[in-house]
Formats: C-alpha cells, sequence, structure tokens
C-alpha cells in the first residue's frame, strides 16, 4: 500500500516545484514591496517623519515625498464628521476632506469589545500641519479619546499635491489654530 503512495508524493513535490517557478516571477513585486515595510513601521512607530529626499529625486516634478500627509479620524455620526471637516477646511488646516460613511469599528474600550458605526474622515494637509491639526481635532471631538492618524504621501498627482500644500500654506507659516 506504502507503494502506491510514493508516485504521488513525489508527483506532487514536483508539481509544487514546477508552480513555484510559475508564481515566483509574479510574487517578486510584491516581495520587493515588502521590503520596505520595516523602514514604513519604523517610521510610524518613531514618531518622526521619514528622512525627506531633495526635491529633484521625484523625477523633476518637485514634490518632496511625505511632505503632504493624509489624515484619518473616526466620528460618531455625519453631523459631527461635516462640522469638524468644514472647520479644518476653513482654518486651512486641510485642502480637502472625504468623508467616508457606514464603516465599522470593533475594537476594545475599558476592557469590553465595542462595535459602532462611524464615519471615516481622510484629511489631506500638509505634514508640518498634523500636530496642529491634531490639537484642533482634540479640542472639539466629542470623543474622550479621538483616533486622529496620519500617514505621509509618497507619490500621487503632482498638481493635486500642489495643490494641498498651496491651499494650507498660509497656515504653515504661522502654525498658530485655535478651535
Amino acid at each position: 500500500m506504502s507503494g502506491g503512495r510514493a508516485p504521488a508524493v513525489l508527483l506532487g513535490g514536483v508539481a509544487s516545484l514546477l508552480l513555484s517557478f510559475v508564481w515566483m516571477p509574479a510574487l517578486l513585486p510584491v516581495a520587493s514591496r515588502l521590503l520596505l515595510l520595516p523602514r514604513v513601521l519604523l517610521t510610524m512607530a518613531s514618531g518622526s517623519p521619514p528622512t525627506q529626499p531633495s526635491p529633484a529625486s521625484d523625477s523633476g516634478s518637485g514634490y518632496v515625498p511625505g511632505s503632504v500627509s493624509a489624515a484619518f479620524v473616526t466620528c460618531p455620526n455625519e453631523k459631527v464628521a461635516r462640522e469638524i471637516a468644514r472647520a479644518v477646511v476653513e482654518k486651512r488646516l486641510a485642502a480637502c476632506v472625504n468623508l467616508i460613511p457606514q464603516i465599522t469599528s470593533i475594537y476594545e474600550w475599558k476592557g469590553k469589545i465595542e462595535e459602532d458605526s462611524e464615519v471615516l474622515m481622510m484629511i489631506k494637509t500638509q505634514s508640518s500641519l498634523v500636530p496642529a491639526l491634531t490639537d484642533f481635532v482634540r479640542s472639539v471631538h466629542p470623543y474622550e479619546v479621538a483616533e486622529v492618524i496620519a500617514l505621509p504621501v509618497e507619490q500621487g498627482n503632482f498638481p493635486y499635491l500642489q495643490w494641498v500644500r498651496q491651499v494650507t500654506e498660509t497656515v504653515s507659516d504661522s502654525i498658530t489654530v485655535l478651535p
């Protein structure tokens, strides 16, 4: 009986080897991106912005990778999200805010697993304004601990990124923004 299984096992091993040769080229782009992950996670964990390459390094566009950020804030409902969104745009802490309704958040709070329907705000701003944006959101947000997280934008549509910087430029020169 064991003699009948050996060829099947051997054939299975050969098939696996052949499949790995076929899939390997397709996985290389993904694997190369994974190599960058430790740098991104280290940057996020340290709280320091990534080192800024010179503008010339971005194919001549003039954009400095990481100089614009996308910040994410969750709100209990659309009314609160709209009020905060309008205020941060009026104060030029953000160029644009997208409201994404009906997300479900599952989290632990005070020892209990919670599940809530929320509105997600995606806020585009200059990275240098994230601390002022965070302070403002914390001052007007109804949650005891407001979620404000920001990720640097490494690449994108240059005219859009330039517009984000232009719209928020006056605030970055004088970062005293009160609620």
